[in-house]
């Protein structure tokens, strides 16, 4: 199995995957329109933060289901857990230091109508 090295922008955070690379995902929910994030899903199992796991910032909204993942020193988004499939991460195709964005084919994913709970949501998180 083939193993990617990721970092974020100043290299505090650092994590590997060994997953293979078959498609890559943009989703139109309004963070990932909003990070402009493309992203491959890999199992939970195939992801090791090798440095930094401490400076790793959470954020999550709506539901509180999705876990985003942030490195709190330069903001950069490095992987979330998966609100469709919680035994996964969506990990942001960007912070792989050995992978061109046309390494894999592109795909868009639907999140726009993924149900929001309405206590609390704002009119810009859109859904059924």
């Amino acid at each position: 199995m083939p193993t990617h090295n990721a970092t974020c922008h100043c290299g505090t955070v650092r994590f590997q995957i060994t997953s293979p690379l078959t498609e890559f995902t943009t989703c139109d929910c309004s963070l990932c329109k909003m990070r402009g994030a493309v992203m491959v899903k890999v199992p939970e199992a195939d992801l090791t933060v090798t440095a930094g796991e401490a400076a790793l910032t959470l954020y999550q909204w709506n539901m509180r289901i999705a876990k985003h993942y942030f490195c709190s020193q330069c903001g950069i988004y490095v992987f979330h857990n998966k609100r469709a499939a919680p035994d996964h991460y969506g990990v942001n195709v960007r912070c792989l230091t050995d992978v061109a964005i046309d390494a894999a084919p592109l795909r868009a994913t639907e999140g726009e109508n993924m149900s929001v709970n309405p206590v609390g949501a704002q009119a810009h998180w859109l859904g059924p």
